[in-house]
């Protein structure tokens, strides 16, 4: 169902810094949106959005919300909240754009599939990277190589200082101040998998079928033991073995690092994100290399929100569904579950992933 008349109205819930410099901007620069409801904790800094941006409606509790007119709504909170506020919104029947990772428990994110399917409502992912042009050219390319036997997904960032008790000062100026319990609470999904590693699988399982199946891994941790670094050996449910990695390492100044390279019975694909590389690898040495024009590629998060208001008007595709988001969130808790466990295996829950299917 689409909006057929009168204005797009959206709910913000989770108004926290990102929200305030990216999801609520988008969506005020919309002439079909009205910012209608804006829910956060903190009367000074939620009055602040309210005003700046002309909310209608302001609360520091989201469930006041439910009972407003609203078409859309944005789940910004912390990771841990994500479940019941996202399933409260969808069953409502707003379209829903969800934070990454859609959420922290692997049951609690098919449910949300199941939920979005009920309802007939699209359910997004923020994951800003699946809707950079060009990207999606690696899907073709994947399907060129046959079976897919064999996986390498890292991903690694400038991120040392906010997983470890530092490194706000570039965000010094905005009104609007991280949260550090969203990073480095391990009961609120801190760490690096959850807060990053969940970006590079959000590409993985956008242009790929793949599953995982079971999952084995080593973190580095910080003292507060979130995970700083992650390694990790997956076998998929096709039988393919995977490599996921993730690092906080990347020094300041520089660039996010995205690799992926997948490995079929007939080929390879390379997908670099920091170099801006597509390469496709065929027998006889042929080689094709997709054409990305320069910037393309870098990091922003425009495309969800603005995908969020094309849906509900009928318009556009939904590139980062719940159910990719779900396919992360089980890979991210064995992850960290067999990272917790000295590197015990971790067993996903197949019969639950095929309830979705």
């Amino acid at each position: 169902m689409t909006k057929s008349n009168g204005p797009i109205r959206a709910a913000i819930i989770g108004a926290g810094h990102f929200a305030y410099r990216m999801h609520i901007p988008i969506l005020a620069q919309r002439e079909e949106v009205v910012l209608d409801s804006v829910c956060r904790l903190g009367r000074k800094e939620l009055d602040l959005i309210a005003d700046e941006f002309g909310f209608a409606f302001a609360t520091e509790d989201w469930r006041e919300m439910l009972s407003r007119d609203i078409d859309i709504a944005v789940i910004a909170s912390p990771h841990n909240l994500h479940y019941e506020q996202a399933k409260a919104f969808l069953e409502k029947g707003c379209h829903v754009l969800v934070e990454k990772p859609m959420c922290l428990d692997p049951d609690q994110a098919w449910d949300l599939v199941h939920v979005a399917q009920a309802t007939g409502r699209e359910l997004l992912v923020a994951y800003g990277w699946n809707y950079k042009p060009g990207l999606d050219a690696m899907r073709d390319m994947v399907a060129e190589i046959g079976e897919i036997e064999h996986v390498v997904c890292h991903m690694a960032s400038f991120t040392r200082g906010i997983f470890s008790g530092g490194g706000m000062e570039r965000w010094a100026h905005i009104a609007i101040q991280p949260d550090r319990s969203t990073w480095e609470a391990p009961d609120q999904g801190g760490g690096y998998a959850y807060g990053q590693l969940s970006h590079a699988l959000g590409i993985l399982y956008w242009l790929t079928d793949l599953r995982c199946a079971s999952v084995r891994s080593t973190l580095f941790q910080a003292p507060s033991t979130i995970d700083l670094h992650d390694a990790a050996t997956v076998r998929f449910q096709n039988g393919a073995t995977g490599v996921l990695s993730g690092s906080c390492g990347v020094p300041n100044g520089h660039g996010f690092e995205v690799d992926l390279r997948i490995y079929g019975t007939k080929g390879s694909v390379l997908l670099d994100i920091e170099t801006e590389r597509l390469v496709l690898k065929l027998p006889g040495g042929e080689t094709r290399v997709a054409k990305v024009p320069q910037g393309a590629w870098t990091y922003s998060c425009e495309g969800p929100a603005n995908r969020l208001v094309d849906i509900a008007l009928g318009l556009g595709r939904n590139e980062s569904p719940g159910e990719v988001g779900a396919r992360a969130v089980e890979t991210l808790h064995a992850i960290v579950a067999s990272g917790q466990a000295n590197g015990a295996e971790q067993i996903i829950n197949q019969t639950q992933k095929a309830a979705a299917e």
